[in-house]
């Protein structure tokens, strides 16, 4: 959560789903790094994705919101640091 651009993800998703093409130009993040951090909020619950075909049948990657509500605890914090610091060992 913390991350600035999943700050700006969240913030761009709130007005309802959009395409993750348009997503990444209206943010202005590379299509590589807005998967992965739509990846890490999909993880944490707080959007989701989902495969729409459009009317010519190309595969469409659209995301949403979740409804959620964040409670922040010390060891919430560190909980997610140490996910974080596991996630950038492993890229």
């Amino acid at each position: 959560m913390g991350h600035s651009h999943r700050l700006r993800i969240i913030a761009a998703l709130s007005n309802g789903r959009v395409h993750v093409s348009e997503l990444a130009r209206n943010l202005g993040l590379s299509r590589p790094l807005l998967y992965m951090h739509l990846d890490r909020l999909e993880k944490a619950g707080l959007v989701r994705g989902r495969l729409e075909l459009s009317p010519d049948g190309k595969a469409m990657k659209y995301f949403e919101l979740v409804d959620f509500g964040l409670h922040l605890t010390p060891e919430t914090v560190i909980a997610a640091l140490d996910a974080d610091e596991r996630e950038t060992k492993d890229e």
